[in-house]
C-alpha cells in the first residue's frame, strides 16, 4: 500500500482537511485509515481502491481545492461493522479516525481512536460467537519451534515448544487446529513460509527470548514464567513477547484481559491433519460448508456461545490422557443418568451467556451500564448452577461444583454501583459517586419544572392543544396550532414556523434549558468516569472471572454430549492404552442424524488384541464403504473427546494419529493433479504414522493407470502392515488386493453387502467377512442415469476383459478356500460349494433351520426381513 507523500510546495496546496488526513495516515501508514465524515467513514488514495474491491463499495472521487481529486471510497457509519468484517477478512488492518469534536466553525478535530488487524478484534458484533479468533506467533530458535497463541476477546493465551525432526509437522498441524486469524513472524523470514491466516511481519527484536520474558513477568506481575511451566522454554516465550509487543501497539486495552499464560505440551492431543479434518466433517460439512451436516452439527446443543467455544475446541482436539478422558467420562455419565438434573443445567446456563466475552469487554473499557447488570446476572446463576451439582451427591459433579467461583464480591460491588431504571435500562445507582449525585439534585429541580410546564402552560394560555417538546438543533420549545395562534401570550418568542405552526420559547424556557444541557454535559462526563472507575474494580477479579467462565464453558459442552448422548442411545467407551478396537453395532453419527428417524443398518469392528490389525475393504461404489472407514475414526474420535459414542459396545484402544485419505479433489492453484494431491496425502501419512495411530486410506492408486495404481494400492498396504503396524481400513475397488489377506499377515477381508436381482443391484449396508465377489460398476452407473446402450456396451466389454485377466488365484488354507465371497470346502480334490461354510449340507441346512426358529417376526423390521432373506437366499 502506497502512501502520499507531500513536498512544502505541495503541502502549501492543501485544504485543512486534506493536510488533517495525511497526517493521520502517516501514524499508520500501513493501514486502510477510515476518516470520519459526517454520516460516512470515508477512504481515499489508495486505501479507497483497495476498499472499493474487498469490501466492495463502490469507488468515486473527490476535490480537495487546488490539491485536486483524489479516489474516494465511503462507508455508511450505522453498516461500519458489516465492511469492517469483509476488510478484516481479506486480511487488512484498519485504523478508524472519529469526530472528537463538535461539528460547527473550523476543522472539526478527528483522532485515530481505534486500530483493528485480523487477530486482535475484540468486538462481539465483528466476531463469530461460536468460535475463537487466535492471534498467533511462531518464532524459530535454531531446532527449536515457539508458538504462541492469543484469543483477545476471551483472554485465552497459551504457549507450546516442538523440535525434533518433526517439529515443523507437528506446527502445521497445531496451526490447522487453530486456524488463526493472523500469524506473526519475524521480519527476517525465519519462520518460514505460514500458510495459515494472514501473515504479519513485525521486527526480529521482539522475539528476542530476554526482552520477552521481561515484558511477560511484567504483565503477570512475576518474578519468573516457572509458574506457568514455560521459563526453559525460550522459543516459546519470544513468539508469546511477540504477541504482547503486538498488542502494546495495536491496542493497550486488551492487555488487562491477559491474566496468565498456559503452557501446553506437544502430543497431548490426538494429531489430526488438514485433510482429516476435512474427511471426517468435524467442524465443517462439505456440502452444506457450514456446521450442519458437521460432527459439530450433531453434537452442538450448547447454551452459551463460550460452550459452543470449547466444545468446537475439544472436537478439534481429543485428548490422549486415558485419566484425563476417564474423568470426562464420568462427568458425562453422571448427566446421561439423570434427565431431570440436564434440563435445570441447561436453563441456568442459558441465563449466563457469553460471560468468558463480556469478561473481555469489561476488562477493555467497553461495557455499558446494562452489560454490568448482566455480569450481575450471570453469577446470580452461577450460585444455582453450583447448588444443582451439590445437590446430586455425585462426587464427579461436587467436585466441579467446587470449581465454580460466582465471585460474589464482584456481584456485591456491581449491586453497588448500578441498578436497572424504568425502562429496563441501566443506570448508576444513587450512592456510588457523590459528584454524580450532586450534578444530579442540582438539576432535579429544574426537570420538575420543564415536566409540568406543558400543563402549566395549556392552564394559563387556554391552549388545550399546547405542547412543549425538545430536539437537538432547536432545544426546548412550545408547540401552537396554526388555529390557536391568536391566543399567545406577548411573552412568548417566536423560534421557528412548522407546517401546522409555530414554535415559540420564553425567557424561563430558555434559562432551564442552559441549566439542563450545561448540567447534562457534567453528568455524561462523570458518568463515564463512574464507568470507568466500576470497570477498573472489576478488571481486578479478570482472572477469577475468566476461570469462572472456563468451567461454565466446559459444563456446557458436557451437558450438550450427555444430552446427544441420552437422546440417541449412545454407550460409554472402555477407553485403555492398547492396540484394540471392539466396535460392535457402530453407527455413523452425521449419516444418522440425516436418516430422519430410517434405522441406520450398524456395523461392527474388531481389529487388533491379537486378531487382524487391518481389513481390506470391498463392495460396490453406493454400498457404504467410505460410511464404515469414516464411521470407526469418528467413533474413535468421539471416545477420545470423552464423549459417548454411537455403538451397542466399544473398547478402544487409544491413538496418537488418525489420518484419511479419503475422495479426490485437486490444488488447481497449487499446480497439483487429483493424483498428485492423492499422493501427497499418501506419503504424509506412510512419513507419521505409528503402530499407535489409525490409518483410513479410501481407493489408493485410483487416479493413475490400472496397473500403476494396482501396484502403489499394494506397496502401500503392505508398507503400512510389515513396517509401521498401524491399525488400517484400507477401501478398494482393486480386488486382487484381496490376495494378501490370510493367517499371519495382520489383515482380513470384508465388504460391504450387495446383491443383484433382475438386472438391479440391492445395497445391504452391512459389513461382512471375505471379499467382494464385484464391484458392480455398471450397476451403479446404471443406477445414475448412464444411458442403457452405453451400460449395455460396458457390460460386453467388461465381460471380453474379465475373460482376458481372470479373478486372482485364491488362497488356499487349511480350512478351506475363499472363492469370489462364497465358502467353498475341498472334497476328493474338487471344490463342493457349502452352506454358511458349515463342512458338509446337512449341518448347513440345520443351521438355516434353527436360524429360521430364532427369527423373531413380532420385532424384526421389514427392511431387517428383506435383508435377511435376501442373505439366506444368496448363501443358498
Amino acid at each position: 500500500m502506497e502512501t502520499a507523500i507531500v513536498s512544502a510546495d505541495a503541502d502549501a496546496l492543501l485544504v485543512p482537511s486534506r493536510r488533517q488526513y495525511l497526517d493521520l495516515k502517516a501514524q499508520h501508514p500501513q493501514a486502510i485509515l477510515l476518516y470520519r465524515l459526517g454520516d460516512f467513514y470515508e477512504t481515499f488514495d489508495d486505501d479507497a481502491k483497495i476498499a472499493a474491491q474487498d469490501a466492495r463499495i463502490t469507488l468515486t472521487s473527490r476535490s480537495f481545492g487546488r490539491s485536486g481529486r483524489v479516489p474516494m471510497a465511503g462507508i455508511p457509519h450505522h453498516a461500519l461493522n458489516h465492511y469492517l468484517g469483509r476488510l478484516l477478512l481479506a486480511g487488512h488492518t484498519i485504523a478508524i479516525a472519529e469526530q472528537v469534536s463538535e461539528p460547527g466553525k473550523g476543522l472539526v478535530q478527528r483522532e485515530i481512536t481505534r486500530v483493528l488487524t485480523p487477530g486482535t478484534v475484540a468486538e462481539p458484533a465483528l466476531l463469530p460467537a461460536g468460535e475463537n479468533r487466535y492471534l498467533a506467533a511462531v518464532h524459530v530458535l535454531g531446532e527449536r519451534i515457539g508458538l504462541a497463541w492469543v484469543d483477545v476477546s476471551t483472554g485465552e493465551f497459551s504457549v507450546l515448544e516442538l523440535d525434533g525432526l518433526r517439529a515443523r509437522n507437528q506446527l502445521t498441524d497445531e496451526l490447522t487446529r487453530l486456524n488463526p486469524s493472523e500469524c506473526l513472524v519475524a521480519d527476517d523470514g525465519s519462520a518460514g513460509e505460514i500458510p495459515f491466516g494472514h501473515r504479519t511481519r513485525v521486527e526480529r527484536w521482539h522475539f528476542e527470548a530476554e526482552r520477552a520474558r521481561g515484558a511477560l513477568c511484567q504483565q503477570f506481575n512475576a518474578r519468573t514464567l516457572a509458574p506457568f511451566g514455560c521459563e526453559d522454554l525460550p522459543a516459546a516465550i519470544g513468539a508469546a513477547g511477540a504477541i504482547l509487543a503486538y498488542l502494546c501497539r495495536t491496542n493497550l486495552a486488551l492487555l488487562p484481559l491477559l491474566t496468565g499464560l498456559r503452557t501446553e505440551t506437544a502430543g497431548a492431543w490426538v494429531g489430526l491433519d488438514a485433510a482429516t479434518r476435512r474427511n471426517l466433517e468435524l467442524t465443517r460439512s462439505q456440502r452444506t460448508a457450514g456446521t450442519r451436516g458437521s460432527l459439530l452439527g450433531v453434537l452442538d446443543e450448547t447454551r452459551t456461545a463460550m460452550g459452543a467455544r470449547t466444545l468446537r475446541r475439544m472436537i478439534g482436539q481429543p485428548l490422549r490422557d486415558l485419566a484425563a478422558l476417564q474423568r470426562r467420562q464420568t462427568l458425562i455419565a453422571s448427566l446421561v443418568d439423570n434427565a431431570g438434573l440436564r434440563h435445570e443445567l441447561g436453563g441456568a446456563l442459558a441465563r449466563v451467556g457469553d460471560l468468558e466475552r463480556l469478561t473481555g469487554r469489561v476488562t477493555q473499557g467497553q461495557a455499558t451500564i446494562r452489560e454490568y447488570l448482566t455480569l450481575a446476572s450471570a453469577l446470580a446463576s452461577v450460585l444455582h448452577l453450583r447448588a444443582l451439582l451439590t445437590a446430586t451427591g455425585q462426587p464427579a459433579l461436587t467436585a466441579y461444583a467446587e470449581r465454580l467461583d460466582a465471585c460474589e464480591d464482584a456481584v456485591a460491588l456491581t449491586a453497588l454501583a448500578v441498578e436497572e431504571d424504568e425502562d429496563g435500562g441501566g443506570r448508576i445507582r444513587q450512592g456510588y459517586d457523590a459528584a454524580l449525585d450532586e450534578a444530579n439534585e442540582s438539576v432535579r429541580e429544574t426537570r420538575t419544572w420543564l415536566a409540568g410546564l406543558e400543563r402549566v402552560e395549556r392552564d394559563r394560555t387556554g391552549i388545550r392543544s399546547l405542547k412543549v417538546g425538545f430536539n437537538k438543533v432547536f432545544g426546548y420549545y412550545i408547540e401552537i396550532t396554526k388555529s390557536n395562534l391568536t391566543q399567545v401570550p406577548i411573552d412568548y418568542t417566536r423560534k421557528q414556523t412548522i407546517a401546522n405552526g409555530e414554535r415559540y420559547i420564553t425567557t424561563k424556557l430558555k434559562d432551564a434549558e442552559a441549566r439542563v444541557l450545561a448540567a447534562d454535559e457534567e453528568i455524561a462526563i462523570l458518568e463515564r468516569a463512574a464507568i470507568a472507575r466500576l470497570g477498573a474494580q472489576i478488571t481486578s477479579f479478570a482472572g477469577r472471572l475468566i476461570a469462572t467462565s472456563n468451567q461454565l464453558a466446559q459444563l456446557d459442552a458436557f451437558l450438550s454430549l450427555a444430552d446427544v448422548a441420552a437422546r440417541n442411545q449412545w454407550v460409554r467407551p472402555e477407553l485403555e492404552e492398547s492396540d484394540f478396537f471392539a466396535i460392535t453395532g457402530g453407527r455413523h453419527p452425521i449419516v444418522e442424524a440425516g436418516l430422519g428417524g430410517e434405522p441406520f443398518i450398524a456395523n461392527d469392528c474388531h481389529l487388533g488384541g491379537g486378531g487382524p490389525i487391518g481389513f481390506v475393504v470391498t463392495g460396490p461404489n453406493m454400498g457404504g464403504k467410505s460410511t464404515y472407514l469414516r464411521q470407526v475414526a469418528v467413533i474413535v474420535l468421539l471416545a477420545q473427546v470423552g464423549s459417548f459414542v454411537p455403538a451397542t459396545s466399544a473398547r478402544i484402544g487409544l491413538v496418537d494419529r488418525i489420518f484419511t485419505r479419503v475422495g479426490a479433489h485437486d490444488d488447481l492453484a497449487g499446480g497439483a493433479s487429483t493424483f498428485m494431491v492423492e499422493m501427497v496425502e499418501t506419503a504424509t501419512i506412510l512419513h507419521q504414522a505409528t503402530r499407535h495411530s489409525l490409518v483410513i486410506l479410501d481407493e489408493v492408486g485410483r487416479g493413475t493407470a490400472t496397473d500403476d495404481g494396482l501396484a502403489i494400492a499394494r506397496a502401500v498396504l503392505e508398507d503400512l502392515q510389515t513396517r509401521i503396524g498401524a491399525r488400517t481400513l484400507f477401501a478398494t475397488h482393486y480386488l486382487e488386493l484381496t490376495v494378501l489377506a490370510g493367517e499371519g499377515t495382520g489383515l482380513a477381508n470384508v465388504h460391504v453387502a450387495a446383491l443383484e436381482r433382475g438386472g438391479r443391484v440391492v445395497f445391504l449396508y452391512a459389513v461382512r467377512p471375505g471379499p467382494a465377489d464385484r464391484a458392480y460398476g455398471i450397476h451403479v452407473a446404471r443406477l445414475a442415469g448412464l444411458p442403457p446402450w452405453v451400460a449395455d456396451r460396458a457390460q460386453t466389454l467388461l465381460n471380453e476383459l474379465s475373460a482376458d485377466r481372470p479373478f486372482p488365484e485364491p488362497n488356499f488354507s487349511e480350512n478351506g478356500v475363499n472363492l469370489n465371497g462364497q465358502i467353498a470346502e475341498p472334497m476328493d480334490g474338487t471344490y463342493q460349494l457349502t452352506l454358511d461354510g458349515f463342512p458338509g449340507g446337512r449341518e448347513a441346512a440345520e443351521s438355516l433351520v434353527r436360524d429360521l426358529r430364532d427369527l423373531d417376526l413380532s420385532r424384526i423390521t421389514p427392511r431387517e426381513a428383506i435383508e435377511w432373506l435376501f442373505d439366506h437366499q444368496d448363501r443358498l
